[in-house]
């Protein structure tokens, strides 16, 4: 490793390097203890040239916490740069915006993009969750924004100067069900071409997950760099995260029992630094650009010894896979498993006799035999009725027209009425409705076993029950593709069909968006 102190960007683009970042939680409050151990933190990490940058989050699990702007003001003071969480929950897409200006403004380039936990508590109770962009849609106007973000003007428009952000997301390879899985892969496709600049997994303990997403980014040639999540782990946590309640982390039962034996037996402090180190050197051995260290109320000396003795192991790195072999009950892996490492071949699993598949109803195979025949510009019926939808929309026939179609799909599909219908795209399925994060380009993740996070053993997630009727129609491939803009809320409650042959919706402003970047990269 180098001994001058790379930023997070130089050392995690460097194949020689091995990026770390200690992640921080600053809590609830402005100058608690839990804030003040903050600034410390970060004061230790700036003298440690193996520590390129500490990370705070934003309120994680759903729970209220001072933003990380302030702190990573402080940090930088100190001499140590900051990834910031930057989550698109609790904010629409004007306050996105605004707190992106003002990172950019205030020098603080790191952001880990993601959807970030449903909201749990707050004054005077449960807050209204508010998800207006998905994780894809925020990196899609974070790299705008780096390109020179185009705005209205009084005169035509102009560019605003480019931002120098580096943004990154996350992918939870710690799935049960191959649609589970497949929706995380599929949507960290969309994620890199939307501007990911690296990825960081979600935080489990099976060396065979981890092994499997590396070869499955190098499979597809995903050349983003990969940040693997060490997380040192108490029975306490361990024990809330085995029952989902801190969203999309996984603890196996037998993991539980494995730390309540070791508790057993003392040393516990040790037994975790151990592990955590242990879980380094797999990831330097698995080639990973960088990890992420965090863990309830470790400190600088624990960090230390995680770095110093994750390298001292590295070297026999296989040694160590059986102790992080916790897979989940009837877990589905992308590839066969390699009998002598534990690990994976390069083989994939034959899906077509895996996984469930599911039928279209009825009313599925009803709505799309409307989309083919009218409402799709390749459609036979889309001339002639393209002219009749223009005379309804000047006529007094719009009302009743947009009633018939609020009433039938309402009905059948459960529509939200945002006017900016994308359900032709997601196998008939209403992301405003029947997703509780409104997720338009895939799946979120927090999910367990299939069901929502939000509404365990209720409610599958929707990107569950897509994949299932994809996969049975032989297009579940198709789920990696394509980029579903952000509803646009003027339409609200206005016919979709209606905006769709009139060039309101969506489609016309995603043609209008890719005319644009291919005019800005002509240039």
């Amino acid at each position: 490793m180098s001994t001058r102190k790379l930023s997070f960007r130089e050392a995690l683009l460097d194949p020689e390097q091995m990026s770390v970042t200690w992640e921080l939680v600053p809590g609830r409050g402005a100058r608690e203890e839990a804030q003040e151990s903050v600034a410390q933190m970060a004061e230790l990490a700036a003298r440690d040239s193996r520590i390129n940058s500490i990370t705070l989050t934003d309120n994680p699990s759903g729970k209220p916490a001072i933003l990380p702007y302030p702190l990573a003001l402080e940090a930088k003071e100190l001499g140590i740069e900051t990834l910031i969480h930057f989550t698109c929950k609790d904010k629409n897409r004007n306050d996105i915006e605004s707190e992106l200006h003002a990172l950019a403004r205030s020098g603080l380039p790191n952001l880990l993009v993601m959807t970030g936990d449903y909201t749990t508590e707050g004054f005077g109770g449960r807050p209204k969750p508010v998800f207006d962009l998905d994780a894809v849609q925020a990196l899609r106007f974070i790299r705008k924004m780096n390109n020179g973000f185009e705005i209205p003007a009084h005169k035509g428009s102009k560019k605003l100067q480019n931002t120098d952000f580096f943004a990154g997301a996350v992918v939870s390879p710690f799935k049960s069900k191959e649609a589970e899985l497949m929706a995380q892969y599929y949507k960290m496709h969309k994620k890199i071409a939307e501007g990911a600049q690296f990825i960081v997994t979600q935080l489990g303990y099976d060396a065979r997950k981890f092994d499997e997403l590396k070869r499955y980014m190098d499979w597809y040639n995903l050349k983003t760099p990969l940040v693997g999540n060490i997380f040192v782990l108490s029975l306490p946590v361990a024990k809330m995260m085995n029952k989902n309640l801190i969203p999309g982390c996984v603890v196996t039962d037998k993991m539980v029992a494995d730390l309540e034996a070791e508790k057993a037996k003392g040393n516990v402090k040790e037994q975790q630094l151990l592990r955590s180190a242990k879980l380094y050197a797999i990831f330097k051995g698995l080639k990973y650009n960088g990890v992420t260290i965090a863990g309830h109320g470790i400190g600088y000396t624990d960090v230390k010894h995680i770095i110093e003795k994750g390298e001292e192991l590295s070297a026999n790195w296989l040694d160590y896979v059986a102790e992080f072999d916790y897979p989940q009950d009837n877990g589905f892996y992308f590839f066969e498993k390699d009998p002598v490492t534990g690990l994976n071949t390069n083989k994939i699993v034959d899906r077509s006799t895996t996984g469930a598949r599911a039928k279209s109803t009825m009313k599925d195979v009803m709505f799309s035999m409307v989309h083919h025949l009218a409402l799709s510009e390749k459609a036979p019926l889309y001339p002639m009725i393209k002219k009749i939808a223009k005379k309804i929309d000047k006529s007094s026939m719009k009302k009743p027209f947009t009633k018939m179609e609020y009433w039938s799909k309402s009905i059948m599909l459960e529509c939200r009425f945002c006017g900016d219908c994308v359900m032709h795209e997601l196998a008939y399925t209403c992301p405003m409705s029947q997703c509780a994060k409104h997720q338009r380009n895939g799946a979120c993740g927090g999910s367990r076993d299939g069901w929502c996070e939000v509404y365990p053993e209720k409610q599958k997630c929707i990107y569950v029950t897509m994949y299932e009727k994809f996969k049975n129609a032989g297009k579940e491939g198709t789920m990696k593709e394509g980029y579903i803009p952000p509803v646009n809320w003027d339409l609200y409650r206005t016919s979709s069909w209606l905006n769709f042959f009139a060039g309101r919706d969506y489609n016309y402003r995603k043609d209008v968006e890719e005319q644009e970047e291919a005019k800005s990269y002509a240039e």
